[in-house]
């Protein structure tokens, strides 16, 4: 059971892509109602400081310091969808048992065993994802990357959004002003997603195990990655944005929460609509990483991220709650768009440069260099924001003249916002890091967004044709018209009847 197979025919290989897209989507349903916006709340409930909310942050990175034992166990056993598939399971079996964590009387006690068992999670989850992406990296072919990665992050971004939405809205309405019940309710849905999720993974193939090429120690296969000087610029630039994505990722929930007052169910909301932009332009950023190159896409994605954060700034600064809500809207919706392509290109990047045969060791490289990355940067990002608490740094213009005097602040900086300043800076070095990587052709950043926008265009414009063509069919009665006006020659020219009778079954069907 589970074990590989010596070939793998192309009604298999279609069956199990289209399970490895089940699988996503009803991961991603888990994690909706496990992670994320409900997970931070939870820890907020909880009473967790900005350090806490940070380390909560860090445990699925320093987790992934687990990939090195199981790159071995996988070398080793070389059945990498029995190891996945079983550590994967055993990861949301310990989500299940979250359903208790709410009913513990001590809150303290609640939040230090919400800690361990996220970071048994994690563990297990590092596991089954050092076998699986091996596994991935082997089953699907290169030039369909772009395409499948695609097809299974817009199906797990559906199902994510949905989740969200039900589980804020299952914290709001939660009776008595007591959420723990609504808490519990969702750690459970997540965990019996979870299990449907395992289902569809235990059903794709896995192809029999490439040896490592040239026989040699572990340690020294293991030491590969760094060597290759190419893909040691992809991991420091991988690391680099890490960091920079995790000074404010993890404690935009707290920001919107408690510096700005949003219910859990408005967050989520804004979180879905990210989620909305990020679905709708995926296929997109998939054509454009096969037709282009995965750097390309990074290098117009990245600075529209790293805008957005910056954006978040000056979101104080905006007093009216209606506008500050639309500000709010407008940068998760670029967040969502930029996002998408970032997720789809950093992925493609690692299996493309990894070597075939080899594939364990480079990703297992990659999951290590983001275990540091992302470990440290909540953390230290949770330190400073506990720092700068009762801190605020502006920017005044006074004017002053006989009799009068004004003071107009231009920029204020407080508690979280001096976070996205500061990984706005490190978005400068990231952008640096990732020029220094060689994947191929290279591409200009003007074409890759002149490529982008006719394809948006088209899609909008075929939506659009759609839509006037179903409420009113102008090309129908057109054709309806000449059809009566060619009745009297349909008599004398049969073969015009014939002609224009398969011209307009072409069209209508």
């Amino acid at each position: 059971m589970l074990r590989p197979v010596d070939h793998i025919t192309p009604a298999q290989l279609a069956a199990g892509q289209r399970s490895l897209v089940q699988d996503l989507a009803w991961a991603s349903l888990s994690g909706a109602f496990s992670g994320g916006v409900i997970l931070v709340a939870f820890a907020l409930t909880l009473g967790a400081t900005p350090l806490q909310i940070g380390l909560l942050a860090a445990i699925p990175f320093m987790a992934q310091a687990t990939q090195l034992p199981a790159t071995l166990l996988v070398e080793r056993v070389k059945m990498r969808r029995r190891i996945g598939v079983l550590a994967i399971t055993g990861a949301r079996v310990l989500v299940l048992l979250m359903a208790l964590l709410p009913f513990m009387g001590s809150q303290d006690l609640a939040l230090r065993s919400l800690m361990l068992v996220q970071l048994m999670i994690a563990s297990l989850n590092a596991v089954g994802g050092c076998a699986v992406n091996s596994w991935l990296h082997q089953l699907i072919p290169h030039e369909r990357l772009g395409n499948f990665f695609a097809r299974r992050l817009l199906s797990g971004t559906a199902l994510a959004c949905v989740g969200t939405l039900a589980a804020g809205a299952l914290v709001d309405r939660a009776p008595h002003n007591d959420p723990m019940l609504a808490y519990a309710t969702a750690f459970a849905v997540s965990a019996l997603a979870g299990f449907v999720s395992s289902w569809h993974l235990g059903r794709a193939p896995e192809p029999v195990m490439h040896t490592a090429g040239a026989a040699g120690r572990m340690v020294e296969r293991l030491k590969r990655p760094f060597a290759d000087r190419n893909f040691r610029k992809l991991l420091i630039f991988l690391a680099a944005w890490v960091v920079a994505s995790n000074l404010t990722g993890p404690f935009l929930t707290v920001y919107l929460i408690e510096q700005r007052g949003y219910a859990v169910g408005t967050v989520t909301g804004l979180w879905v609509a990210s989620q909305v932009a990020n679905a709708m332009t995926l296929y997109l950023w998939g054509s454009l990483s096969d037709r282009f190159t995965n750097k390309s896409v990074l290098a117009v994605a990245l600075p529209v991220h790293f805008a957005c954060v910056l954006a978040l700034v000056f979101v104080g600064a905006v007093h009216t709650p209606v506008w500050q809500m639309a500000l709010l809207l407008v940068i998760h919706l670029a967040m969502g768009v930029a996002g998408g392509g970032i997720a789809l290109a950093t992925g493609n990047l690692g299996l493309k440069l990894a070597p075939q045969g080899e594939g364990t060791a480079y990703l297992a490289a990659v999951g290590l260099a983001s275990a540091v990355a992302g470990g440290i940067a909540p953390i230290v990002a949770g330190a400073l924001a506990q720092t700068f608490q009762t801190s605020e740094l502006s920017a005044i213009v006074r004017w002053q003249s006989p009799g009068q005097w004004h003071e107009m602040a231009l920029l204020s900086f407080a508690h979280w916002e001096f976070l996205f300043a500061i990984s706005a800076l490190v978005g400068l070095y990231v952008l640096h890091a990732l020029s220094r990587v060689q994947e191929g052709h290279e591409v200009s950043e003007r074409q890759v967004v002149q490529a982008f926008a006719l394809e948006a265009w088209r899609g909008l414009n075929s939506l659009s044709s759609v839509a006037i063509a179903a409420l009113f069919p102008f090309e129908r009665l057109s054709e309806r018209r000449k059809w009566w006006r060619g009745d009297r020659r349909r008599a004398s020219r049969p073969e015009l009847w014939a002609e224009q009778r398969l011209v307009m079954d072409r069209r209508h069907h």
